[in-house]
């Protein structure tokens, strides 16, 4: 029987643990309800805080802190349209990585039902 080599640095995936400090980070940001539920409103559409703080049933200033440190990260972006600042998703990886949390843990919710 052969053994894959674990030297050969060809068929290694690229990374180092240092690599993955940063994504180690972001993902501890979204690591949070509140935040996931705001992801999942911003892969639908634009928003504002106060729309994003009433339907997670929080205060504005809470809900403005929660799409700092998204932004902080790099998943969402805002653009001003008058008075108003609406909140966007930027990295579109993250429709991938909701969907698979969707899939995994709001199935699980319907089954209990």
């Amino acid at each position: 029987m052969t053994s894959k080599s674990t030297s050969n640095s060809s068929t290694k995936p690229r990374g180092s643990v240092q690599a993955f400090a940063d994504a180690a980070e972001c993902l501890k940001t979204l690591a949070h309800p509140v935040r996931l539920r705001i992801v999942q409103l911003l892969l639908h559409g634009r928003y504002t805080v106060g729309e994003l703080a009433e339907d997670c049933e929080i205060p504005d200033n809470v809900a403005s802190e929660h799409l700092r440190l998204l932004k902080r990260c790099g998943f969402l972006n805002s653009e001003r349209d008058g008075r108003r600042v609406y909140y966007q998703v930027a990295e579109p990886h993250l429709e991938q990585l909701m969907a698979c949390v969707e899939g995994r843990f709001l199935q699980q919710t319907a089954k209990r039902r």
